[in-house]
C-alpha cells in the first residue's frame, strides 16, 4: 500500500489503479448501504476515488488509507442524500453487481434465491449488514474489513455470528448452511493456484481466503508435451528430470497426479485465481493451465488471473516471493477475469512451445498477437535465445555465465545470483542453473573447470563442497568465447528446449542474437 500511495502522490494515476480495484467493491457496499440506489452508489464511489486521488498528499500515514477513504465515501453519500432523496430499487440489482453464483438444486431457483437472500440481508442492522456484504458477498478477509471499517476483528466475528443467527431464522430455505457455504464463507470456495511454497505460505497468513494449490513444475527444463498427463509423455519427462536434476521419478509422477486431481475438481469452486509472474518459469505454467482450462466447460466457475512483472519500490522484481505478507495483501482482489481471448492465446502459446519445431513459436511471437497476455512475448523470446547461437554454439545462459567468469566471478553461488539477476526473465531456480553449470563443466570437452569440486548438487544431494569450489575457464572455454571454436561442433548436444529436442554435432536450428531470430 505504501509503495502504491507514494507512486500515486508523484502524479502516477496508473499507480492508483490497483488501489481502486482493491477497494471498489468495499466502497460500493458501504455507499449502497447509505444510498440504497445502485447508480447513486456507483457515482458516489467514483467521486470518492477522484477526491482521494486529488487529496492523497493530505494522508500522512499510508497505512491509514482504508479508514481515511471510507470517510470520503461516506461524505460523498451524505452530499448526494442532501441533493436528492434516494428512490427504492430492487435489491437484486446489487446481486448482479456481486456476481454470485448459486447451485442449490431442489431448493429455490438462482434468481429467486438472490432476491430472498439480499432482501433478508437488507433487514439486518447497518453494522451487521455491511459486515455480511463485505465478508460473504465480496470475499474480503476479516483483516481487510477491519482496516476499512475501523472495527476490531473480534467485533466483526460477533456481528457475523449474530447475522447468521438472524438470517437462519428468516430465510425460507431448508438448507441454510448450504446456502452460506456456497456464499464462499469468507472465500472458502475459491482456489488460488500459485507458483511456489513461499508464495503459498504468505497467502495463508490472512492474505486470501480459500484453498491454495502450489503448481509444482519446471516446464523450462526437459521435454514437454501438449498433453503432459499422457502416460508415455509423463514417463519420458520423469526419467529426464531424475537423470538431470535428481528428482525421483516416482515422486514426480505422484506429485503430478495429485495436483491434477485437485485441478480436475475445479467445479467445486466458484472462482479459480491464478497467481503468476512475468518470467518464463511462470509463463510456461500459466500457458499450460490456460491450455488445460480452454478444453474444459467452466460452467459457473469464474477463472481469474493476477500476473505482475513489477512492484512499487522494488527496483529488480524477481517474483512474488520477494513481497512481504503486507505487500501481498495489497494485491489481493486485484486479479482480473480471464476471457476467451486469454484462454485461446494461452493454449496457442503452449502448443507452440511444445512443438518439435521452434519456428511455430517464433512465428507466433513475430505476429504480434500476444497482447492478451502481456508478459508472454518477452519471456518466450528469451526462451528462444537459450538455443545454441550461430556465433559459438552457446545459449544465452551459458554465454552469460562464461562472460561473468571471464570477468572475474568464480563462485558458483555468486554466479547463480548474478546470472539470475541479469536473466531474471527466465526465472531460473537453483537446480536449473546447476544443470547448466554441470553441462559446461563436465565431460571430455569442458568449458569451465571446477577446482575443489566433489559433486554438483541436485534434488537429493546438496553437495556442500560445491559452495566453496572455484570455476575458471578452460582453454576450450576461452576459444569458444573468442568465437574461434563452436561448442556444438566440438562437444555435441543432447538437450530439450520445450518440445524441441536437439541432438548431435550438427543441428537444424540456431539462434542469431544480432537479429533476434532463429536461423535454420
Amino acid at each position: 500500500m505504501r509503495e502504491w500511495i507514494d507512486a500515486a502522490r508523484k502524479g502516477s494515476r496508473d499507480a492508483f489503479d490497483p488501489i481502486v480495484r482493491h477497494y471498489s467493491a468495499m466502497a460500493y457496499a458501504v455507499a449502497y448501504d447509505q444510498l440504497q440506489d445502485p447508480h447513486l452508489a456507483e457515482d458516489a464511489v467514483q467521486e470518492a476515488f477522484a477526491e482521494a486521488f486529488i487529496h492523497l498528499d493530505k494522508l500522512q500515514q499510508p497505512e491509514a488509507f482504508p479508514g481515511w477513504f471510507k470517510t470520503i465515501v461516506l461524505r460523498q453519500c451524505y452530499r448526494m442524500m442532501r441533493k436528492k432523496q434516494p428512490q427504492t430499487v430492487p435489491i437484486d440489482g446489487m446481486a448482479e453487481t456481486a456476481e454470485i453464483q448459486f447451485d442449490v438444486p431442489d431448493i429455490v431457483a438462482r434468481r429467486e434465491l438472490h432476491r430472498l437472500l439480499h432482501d433478508s440481508i437488507a433487514e439486518l442492522s447497518p453494522n451487521m449488514r455491511v459486515a455480511v456484504q463485505l465478508f460473504y458477498l465480496h470475499g474480503y478477509s476479516l483483516q481487510e474489513v477491519s482496516a476499512y471499517s475501523g472495527t476490531p476483528v473480534s467485533a466483526l466475528k460477533k456481528r457475523l455470528f449474530d447475522a447468521r443467527s438472524k438470517l437462519k431464522g428468516t430465510l425460507p430455505v431448508a438448507d441454510f448452511a448450504a446456502v452460506f457455504q456456497l456464499l464462499s464463507e469468507g472465500g472458502n470456495r475459491m482456489l488460488h493456484i500459485v507458483n511456489g511454497d513461499s508464495v503459498a505460505d504468505k497467502l495463508r497468513q490472512g492474505v486470501v481466503q480459500g484453498d491454495i494449490l502450489v503448481w509444482r513444475e519446471v516446464y523450462p527444463e526437459g521435454p514437454v508435451f501438449a498433453d503432459p498427463a499422457e502416460f508415455t509423455h509423463r514417463s519420458i519427462r520423469a526419467q529426464y528430470l531424475e537423470a538431470t536434476m535428481g528428482i525421483p521419478s516416482a515422486e514426480y509422477i505422484q506429485g503430478s497426479q495429485a495436483q491434477e486431481k485437485v485441478l480436475a475438481d475445479f467445479r467445486q469452486y466458484e472462482e479459480i485465481v491464478l497467481w503468476f509472474e512475468h518470467d518464463l518459469f511462470d509463463q510456461t505454467m500459466l500457458c499450460y493451465l490456460l491450455h488445460w482450462f480452454a478444453q474444459q466447460p467452466l460452467g459457473s466457475t469464474k477463472l481469474s488471473l493476477l500476473c505482475i512483472g513489477a512492484y512499487p519500490g522494488i527496483e529488480l522484481f524477481r517474483g512474488l516471493g520477494q513481497l512481504s505478507v503486507e505487500q501481498m495483501k495489497t494485491l489481493s482482489g486485484t486479479w482480473q477475469a480471464v476471457g476467451q481471448e486469454e484462454l485461446e492465446l494461452g493454449a496457442e502459446v503452449w502448443e507452440a512451445y511444445c512443438s518439435p519445431d521452434p519456428m511455430s513459436l517464433a512465428r507466433l511471437l513475430q505476429d504480434g498477437r500476444t497482447g492478451a497476455l502481456p508478459f508472454v512475448h518477452h519471456a518466450f523470446q528469451l526462451h528462444l535465445a537459450r538455443l545454441p547461437s550461430v556465433h559459438n554454439g552457446l545459449g544465452i545462459v551459458e554465454q552469460t555465465t562464461l562472460e561473468m567468469v571471464q570477468n572475474g566471478l568464480h563462485s558458483p553461488m555468486e554466479l547463480f545470483e548474478q546470472v539470475g539477476n541479469k536473466l531474471h526473465v527466465l526465472g531460473m531456480g537453483d537446480l536449473q542453473y546447476w544443470h547448466h553449470l554441470a553441462k559446461i563443466s563436465q565431460g571430455p570437452y569442458p568449458l569451465l573447470r571446477a577446482e575443489g569440486l566433489e559433486a554438483f548438487p541436485n534434488y537429493k544431494d546438496p553437495a556442500p563442497s560445491f559452495r566453496h569450489c572455484k570455476l575458471v575457464l578452460t582453454e576450450l572455454g576461452r576459444s569458444v568465447m573468442a568465437g574461434e571454436a563452436d561448442w556444438i561442433t566440438v562437444n555435441g548436444i543432447d538437450e530439450w528446449y520445450g518440445g524441441v529436442h536437439l541432438q548431435g554435432h550438427s543441428i537444424p536450428w540456431r539462434w542469431d542474437a544480432n537479429h533476434r531470430r532463429i536461423v535454420g
